[in-house]
């Protein structure tokens, strides 16, 4: 295992301007995920003390020791469904039992390099999980945004439908109210931003939260704050604490943890990449995985929960002047130094405004886009695209992951098979009449692995020729799997049984390591395997003239001596 932080790699030649860059995108990034990280832990059940203390451990540590230069880690929005789920079934002790289990798995895709392996993934499942995420946050957020008399809503889709449904009349104007300015403000602040220089100093989440309190301080405003839901923030650090373990619940979170792990490890490294392209480096993913492990090992120790790199984020750091990963740990800083000294604001800071943040974020996180071009693309595509978005929304995620790496195998299976083709290679005119009856020749294309078996068996069927020899040419053959191996040996067989031979030529390196290891080079004879197609076919020709006249071959045709001398 290979442990080194991309922190050393940038600290020789460290100096104060490289600093002030990263002291300003720390402070900005800072502020920035102070309201995300609040929003994100109400809307996965969670209290804001959370999602602050996850964003403070987690991004600190994901700087620290991670593989990227400026990746930025903490609470992200594609984890809410994942999360409240986890509160709902379990509670909140067992989901920060499933969040160190899932820093456990990161940390052991790290250490055994399975880092590049998560680039397998076709980006048809991943926008299919992205687009669906954001629609089940989405949902989520109905009950806050207009301030539905919900005790809790239910974790699965139809049940969580059923409930809002049948409380929208309870909605509340004025936190509809709140929420809809709340959105309008999030919705125009860039644009506000270019008339009115004071705005431009903030992000637009950190600006609407902070006219939103203030409103609803100042005019006493009776909707439902951090305050009045939670009893604010406590304006000190948590103690250190190992969650409480049920062992009978350990099994069930299993499944659990192990999407918060492909989850994170899928957002981590996604973000990683795009950052690559903007600062022009490349990040190490195994380490990006050891790090994102051991900060969700330690986030929960201290009432955090799952984290990862966050896209958006990352991307602010970026713009900010951040080029090291002590622009991570300022932000991370910067987060324990609000909270120590400005905890008490948050006692007014309203759920509604909090609750538009993360609309705009589910608004802002699908690549809505995708829909709209999906009739260029294949079937495959549409297929796999859209079966995870809709298992995604309406049953779990982990499923919907399943179920799109399970549509993308098979539409892959199937079109390298179709790829893989068998054809016939017409002998020379020197060749006798009775030699182009005894001889067959083929070329095959492709892989010849499980999903293309059918493609060689059809030479058995082929059998009413009753052919002295059937030559293959294996030059356009990338791959030989072990179901192509017992192929060919039952091809073997079947020639045998009839006195007939099979001769394998041009071979390339892997079918002929496969041929070799398996044995079947020994049981077809070395003689059998040659070269190149003109030595195949003077063996051919050279069985074909010791086959018995009545059409079958001696036990051992004789070897030929000299291959381009034979006729």
């Amino acid at each position: 295992m290979r442990f080194r932080p991309r922190l050393l790699d940038t600290l020789p030649g460290y100096d104060r301007a490289q600093f002030a860059g990263d002291a300003g995108a720390g402070i900005t990034v800072g502020v920035l995920a102070l309201p995300l990280a609040m929003a994100f832990a109400i809307a996965s059940g969670m209290s804001p003390t959370a999602g602050i203390w996850t964003a403070i451990i987690a991004g600190f540590l994901i700087s620290l020791l991670g593989g990227s230069r400026v990746q930025i880690g903490g609470p992200t929005g594609a984890f809410i469904p994942i999360i409240y789920a986890i509160v709902v079934d379990y509670g909140v002790a067992n989901l920060l039992i499933a969040s160190m289990l899932a820093g456990l798995m990161l940390v052991a895709m790290g250490a055994f390099r399975l880092g590049s392996m998560i680039r397998f993934i076709p980006i048809s499942v991943v926008i299919g999980f992205t687009n669906g995420i954001a629609v089940v946050i989405f949902l989520s957020q109905i009950k806050d945004f207009l301030g539905l008399k919900i005790d809790q809503l239910p974790g699965e889709f139809f049940g969580k439908v059923t409930t809002l449904a049948g409380a929208l009349g309870t909605a509340h104007l004025p936190t509809v109210v709140l929420a809809v300015a709340s959105l309008a403000l999030l919705v125009g602040w860039n644009r506000l931003a270019q008339r009115i220089r004071w705005m431009r100093r903030l992000p637009g989440p950190l600006g609407v939260l902070a006219i939103g309190t203030a409103v609803t301080a100042l005019f006493g405003l009776p909707v439902d704050t951090i305050g009045s839901r939670f009893g604010g923030i406590p304006q000190a650090v948590p103690a250190l604490a190992f969650p409480d373990l049920d062992l009978s619940n350990l099994g069930k979170l299993i499944a659990p943890a192990l999407t918060i792990a492909m989850l994170g490890a899928i957002e981590s490294l996604l973000s990683a990449r795009v950052a690559d392209g903007q600062i022009d480096d490349r990040h190490d993913p195994n380490q990006e995985l050891l790090a994102q492990g051991v900060a969700n090992i330690v986030a929960p120790l201290f009432g955090g929960f799952a984290a990862t790199g966050a896209i958006a984020r990352t991307a602010t750091n970026i713009r900010s002047g951040g080029r090291t990963p002590v622009a991570g740990m300022i932000h991370a800083l910067v987060l324990l130094a609000v909270v120590l000294a400005l905890a008490p604001l948050a006692h007014h800071i309203p759920l509604a405004t909090l609750s538009a943040i993360v609309v705009m974020v589910s608004v802002h996180m699908g690549e809505w886009h995708a829909f709209k071009t999906l009739g260029r693309f294949s079937v495959a595509y549409r297929t796999i695209l859209l079966s995870t978005f809709f298992i995604t929304v309406v049953f779990d995620l982990t499923l919907a992951v399943e179920l799109g790496l399970v549509l993308a195998s098979l539409f892959f299976i199937r079109r390298v098979s179709d790829l893989t083709r068998i054809e016939p290679v017409p002998l020379g005119a020197d060749v006798s009449d009775a030699d182009r009856q005894r001889i067959q020749v083929f070329r095959l294309f492709g892989s010849l692995f499980f999903g293309a078996a059918n493609k060689l068996e059809s030479l058995l069927v082929a059998a009413d020729t009753r052919p002295a020899v059937i030559v293959l040419s294996l030059d356009k053959v990338i791959n030989i799997d072990t179901t192509g191996l017992e192929i060919l040996q039952n091809l073997h067989r079947t020639l045998a049984r009839q006195g007939a031979a099979l001769i394998l030529c041009e071979l390339n390196a892997q079918p002929a390591s496969l041929i070799a290891r398996s044995g079947f080079a020994a049981q077809l004879g070395e003689a059998n395997i040659v070269g190149s197609l003109a030595d195949a076919l003077a063996r051919a020709h050279a069985c074909a003239a010791a086959a018995r006249p009545a059409g079958g071959l001696s036990a051992s045709p004789p070897p030929v001596a000299d291959a381009s001398a034979a006729p």
